[in-house]
């Protein structure tokens, strides 16, 4: 008798047991993945990207200690790969920017890239929307988050603006492209206000030449660039950036010389120097950069930066001008470790200084003081691949 209860109690648990099962399992195929089966493969042309520098900073203002802090100094989030045979996207966000919507490109100034790139052969590359413009020099060339201070041209330009560009490859060394791009995200009224005798462009464009040449067996290479702005009617800026990088083993030196020429004042940095703070005429800027590393061995890197940029107004009114009004230095030296083989993560410190020298005349006519102020900085660098 009670074996014969054993063998019903089993036979109902069996039963239930079942059921549940096949409930389960009914249950589970109505839930389908985020991302479809057929779709998955296309992950294996797609790289994730958190672009990262993370530092604790001591800042120093003329001498005196002003405060310190942990600061994340950049995180650009990137997506990039193949969407299909010879077709591929790149897209990269900066969240330490504010996301200002620019009513010229209708894109977030927080926006670095959104482009599409279509490669119809080994030689060509044709790609549109928004697009590092291809200035030249290695500095700009480089990933923002290893250059912890840029020189004065690069920090107060307009990098990354909305466009098309052609690229073509005449050998494996000699590679160049053109680009023609709006050459502001703004709009004139918004960065010029207004200026007697000067009307609006109504197509204010950037076109850009660049080469980039590898000689003598990749130990000279170069990144070399043209371009040319339509700020207003009959108002250019022309910018040359010629950078070169010398590669001797374990050493690595680059040098770029930058010089740009603004009928109107698009840096606005000799304009902050007037009392009205609007935008001035006939504006000169010129840029010495230098970049030394020495990997002592391959966790340890010495390196150092320096800098010199000039201010110059060719167009001051005042009869008793002097054209040169600033010199700005910077220097940069540092230790860097890279602890991991498979990971691109260092770990770095280093101090960046800047001083600011300013002519007579422009102590005298418009005010301006010297100034230094430097930073201590201990930090990580990474472009960690996620994907």
């Amino acid at each position: 008798m009670h074996i014969r209860k054993l063998l019903m109690v089993g036979a109902l648990l069996c039963t239930f047991t079942a059921t549940a099962q096949q409930q389960e399992a009914a249950n589970d195929t109505l839930h389908t993945p985020l991302i479809p089966v057929p779709k998955q493969s296309l992950l294996n042309n797609v790289d994730v990207i958190a672009n990262m520098r993370f530092a604790f900073r001591n800042d120093f203002e003329n001498g005196t200690y002003t405060g310190s802090r942990f600061v994340n100094e950049q995180f650009r989030l990137e997506i990039k790969g193949k969407v299909a045979d010879k077709l591929y996207f790149r897209f990269r966000d900066r969240y330490t920017r504010d996301p200002v919507t620019q009513s010229v490109d209708n894109l977030s100034r927080s926006t670095d890239l959104a482009f599409l790139r279509f490669d119809p052969n080994e030689k060509w590359k044709i790609y549109a929307g928004k697009l590092c413009a291809d200035w030249g020099g290695y500095e700009f060339d480089a990933n923002p988050i290893d250059i912890y201070e840029y020189s004065d041209i690069i920090e107060y330009a307009d990098n990354f603006l909305t466009g098309a560009g052609v690229g073509f490859m005449a050998s494996k060394n000699h590679e160049f492209t053109f680009q023609l791009l709006n050459s502001r995200t703004k709009t004139f009224e918004e960065l010029y206000d207004s200026i007697p005798g000067i009307n609006e462009s109504k197509f204010p464009f950037a076109a850009v030449v660049n080469w980039r040449g590898n000689m003598f067996d990749g130990k000279f290479s170069t990144i070399w660039s043209y371009s040319v702005f339509k700020e207003a009617t009959s108002q250019y800026m022309n910018y040359i950036a010629l950078g070169n990088q010398l590669s001797l083993g374990r050493f690595r030196l680059q040098y770029d010389f930058k010089l740009s020429l603004e009928n109107l004042d698009r840096k606005m940095i000799v304009s902050s120097f007037t009392a009205d703070k609007k935008a001035v005429q006939g504006v000169r800027y010129m840029s010495h950069w230098l970049s030394a590393d020495l990997q002592i061995s391959r966790i340890v890197h010495l390196a150092f930066t320096g800098m010199v940029d000039y201010a110059y107004w060719d167009g001051n009114p005042d009869p008793n001008k002097d054209k040169k009004l600033r010199t700005a230095w910077g220097y940069i030296p540092g230790v860097e470790v890279y602890p991991l083989k498979s990971v691109n993560l260092k770990v770095y410190a280093n101090m960046i200084g800047r001083i600011y020298r300013y002519t007579d005349y422009a102590k005298t006519a418009l005010g301006m003081v010297n100034n230094d102020n430097y930073r201590f900085s201990v930090g990580i660098v990474t472009p960690l691949l996620i994907l």
